[in-house]
């Protein structure tokens, strides 16, 4: 059975379409912003750091943690999701910093989302650049919690 996610080059902090979109990333559950896609994220848009920051910082009284996730509103129909779906932020002694499960359970709470807000869902590989993983391992879970829910998705490879 071939993929239902359509892969394109380009850039995910451009999404592709008409409607709304959701443009999801994997964030660390340390509070630290500043290197790979994020950076794209940033130079495009305030906000979602601004926020992810903020989310961190005030993490004693809300959500914050693996598999959470936090929706910032950066246009007038796109999103962006902040996935925590990494445990630190470099290979060491415990292995990579990408925690499959916490993946898993950020993109079931992005579907919901974008089903409630009628939006398609954009990413780069999530969780397979800085984070370390297997995009062969993180494919079957965006299929199963996204493509498999009728919720159009695109994947961006950069360059």
């Amino acid at each position: 059975m071939g993929t239902r996610i359509a892969y394109v080059q380009g850039d995910a902090t451009a999404p592709r379409g008409k409607g709304p979109k959701v443009i999801a990333h994997v964030c660390n559950d340390l509070g630290g912003w500043g290197k790979g896609f994020v950076l794209a994220l940033s130079r495009r848009w305030p906000e979602p750091e601004r926020a992810y920051r903020r989310w961190h910082r005030e993490r004693a009284g809300n959500d914050f943690g693996l598999g959470a996730v936090q929706l910032v509103q950066v246009e007038r129909l796109a999103w962006v999701a902040n996935m925590v779906g990494q445990h630190g932020m470099r290979t060491g002694s415990k292995g990579v910093p990408v925690r499959y499960e916490a993946i898993d359970a950020a993109l079931e709470k992005v579907a919901d989302q974008a089903i409630e807000l009628g939006a398609s869902v954009h990413m780069p590989r999530i969780g397979c650049g800085l984070a370390g993983g297997r995009w062969e391992r993180v494919e079957p879970m965006v299929e199963a919690r996204l493509a498999d829910r009728g919720i159009p998705v695109t994947v961006y490879d950069y360059g």
